[in-house]
């Protein structure tokens, strides 16, 4: 770096927005135009660099970038700037990102408007009290109303039109005036360099040749390559290998200040001891209180992962505490079934977080593995007055004997839509045992309806059906608002008679009939013939409600016989007959993985 720049011309911001209105291509102008990157080196969404990212087209992790800016006034700003995802699921990325910032620029697409997740994000920005920059983006799109947006702004968030700004991040127009907007509008850092050093770790990473890499923000304090420092929470103590800002790769740099966004090798190799939201502080002259750090994730999803082979459990052991380092969202613990052997279950914030887990852990740690069918957490009351108990994996529900009630969690669902769909949503929300609360009008043709339904209705399949039914045009987002009791019992899957733990899920009783016989139907076609027949059953304690056979592969014994006495042929017949018996009790069943995903697919029909 040529100079340093003073405290008072830093500005921290981030960019939200609801998925898919702009957020990538938007950082990407401001690169470029800010030079932080070699034209060479330019791709499209060059924050987005995880290949899952790319593919799906998605922001996953919220990423960080320092760029320098000289504004009207000749003086250069130093700029950091985080990039956050814009799907329901990763808002606590979002979440950590606002606390390290003063500004948030708010990305609103001119064609679609205000979305569920731009109302839920521009409140978490509000509630850290940032400074909020409104933009309009896809200006030059032909179906764009800006007129209308900005109008849909002023009634929805009390955001005056004269304060949004107009630009389209693809063509580059407008892109100028917001990085003005941002020297003039945000306000500078404020945090003593002098006093003594308070760092917040608001993401980190793991690096096979310097340990653990924290990403910090410094509230006050300065921090010195090779310092002593200390993290607060766990206590352990190091001596900082490297310390640099992101460029947007990891940059060395002497010194960073209070105010200033950074990264820390700690050289530590215990992913534990530096936690997402713990305080850094130097240990000459450590801080006497730690900043205030994160709430802890609260997991909605749970699922069990495991090893197709089962001596890759210690590979997938690492592979979990070292994803949990850069995604300090998802909680596990280690398990067993009968089924699938040893394996972790796992608690996310929602299905398409949970795909994205799993598929990070076999790509990024090569791993081959097998996940059973999400289910929430539910409250079971215990007769005898025993107390409560969360179980959270179905195998796990005690006897029906000794349950007195089963509570199982709600949620607050807010769905923007066009005025058109409003009766496809209602049938939607009220097929799932959802509650209609009340409904809005944003403008015209869009309306804001509030539903209140179980947690278990909305994570299967609610979102595509709500994608499905409103021609892609809705947009949702969910708060958790307590348990509610309910008629619920756990289905049962029976495969030749042994029950496959892993395929339990709890249903309302209404429904179980129903599901156990889509189950059983889709399982007959899922699992292969062997040489035995394989009844498929679906069961609610002692009773069977659905059955399958998958038919037995006969080999034709007789093909050998031509003519000849029927006595031959009936004890040739007889002798395999004996053999399937035998096989049938000795011979075990492989269940695909197709047969798991199946139970997130119970489609309606």
């Amino acid at each position: 770096m040529a100079e340093r720049i003073p405290q008072e011309r830093l500005r921290n911001f981030s960019i939200i927005a609801h998925i898919d209105h702009g957020k990538s291509t938007l950082a990407d102008r401001l690169l470029e135009l800010t030079h932080a990157i070699d034209p060479r080196q330019m791709t499209s969404q060059v924050l987005d660099s995880m290949d899952l990212e790319r593919e799906k087209g998605i922001t996953i992790k919220a990423r960080a970038v320092r760029l320098e800016h000289t504004a009207h006034d000749g003086l250069t700003y130093g700029l950091n700037l985080i990039d956050t995802p814009g799907h329901v699921d990763f808002s606590y990325e979002v979440s950590h990102s606002l606390q390290a910032c003063e500004g948030a620029i708010l990305v609103v697409d001119a064609a679609q408007g205000v979305e569920a997740q731009t109302l839920a994000n521009v409140h978490l920005a509000l509630r850290e009290g940032l400074t909020i920059i409104p933009v309009l983006n896809k200006i030059d799109l032909p179906s764009a109303e800006p007129e209308l947006v900005m109008d849909e702004l002023e009634t929805a968030l009390a955001i005056p039109r004269e304060e949004v700004l107009l630009l389209s991040a693809k063509e580059g127009t407008g892109v100028p005036e917001l990085l003005e907007a941002i020297v003039d509008r945000v306000p500078p850092p404020k945090g003593d360099p002098g006093a003594p050093l308070r760092a917040l770790v608001f993401d980190s990473h793991y690096d096979p040749y310097k340990g653990v890499v924290v990403y910090v923000r410094l509230e006050e304090g300065t921090l010195h390559a090779h310092d002593l420092i200390r993290l607060m929470a766990s206590g352990a103590e190091a001596e900082l290998l490297e310390l640099g800002v992101f460029r947007p790769q990891l940059v060395p740099v002497p010194l960073l200040r209070a105010g200033e966004v950074g990264y820390v090798a700690t050289g530590l190799k215990n992913v534990r001891e530096a936690q997402v939201g713990d305080t850094v502080t130097s240990v000459a002259r450590p801080a006497t209180q730690p900043l205030p750090g994160y709430q802890v994730a609260k997991s909605l999803v749970f699922a069990g992962i495991y090893p197709i082979s089962g001596e890759d459990y210690p590979l997938l052991r690492d592979a979990i505490e070292k994803l949990h380092l850069n995604d300090a969202s998802f909680t596990y613990e280690p398990e067993s079934s009968i089924a699938l052997g040893f394996g972790f279950r796992c608690g996310f914030l929602g299905l398409l977080h949970m795909e994205i887990v799993q598929e990070r852990l076999e790509r990024e740690f090569s791993l081959e593995l097998i996940a059973s069918a999400p289910s929430v957490d539910y409250e079971v009351l215990l007769t005898n007055a025993r107390g409560t108990i969360h179980v959270d994996n179905p195998s796990k529900l005690p006897p029906v004997s000794d349950i007195e009630e089963i509570r199982e969690p709600w949620v607050r669902l807010s769905v923007v839509t066009p005025a058109a769909y409003i009766g496809a949503l209602m049938e939607l929300s009220t097929n799932r045992r959802g509650t209609f609360v009340d409904l809005e009008y944003l403008d015209p043709t869009r309306v804001l309806m509030r539903f209140e339904l179980p947690l278990a209705e909305l994570i299967v399949d609610y979102y595509d059906q709500l994608k499905t039914r409103t021609a892609g045009y809705a947009s949702m987002d969910y708060e958790e608002i307590g348990y509610r009791p309910a008629n619920l019992v756990r289905l049962d899957v029976l495969v030749a008679g042994e029950p496959v733990d892993a395929l339990s899920i709890i249903v309302h009783r209404e429904n179980a009939a129903a599901l156990g016989r889509t189950l059983v139907a889709r399982l007959r076609q899922l699992i292969p013939r062997q040489l035995f027949e394989v009844p498929i059953q679906a069961a609610v304690g002692a009773n069977v409600i659905a059955r399958e056979t998958v038919r037995a592969l006969r080999k034709n014994v007789l093909a050998k016989c031509y003519g000849g006495d029927i006595t031959r042929k009936r004890k040739l017949l007889e002798k395999q007959r004996e053999g399937k018996r035998r096989m049938k009790r000795v011979g075990s069943v492989e269940i695909p993985q197709e047969a798991f995903l199946a139970m997130l697919r119970t489609d309606e029909s």
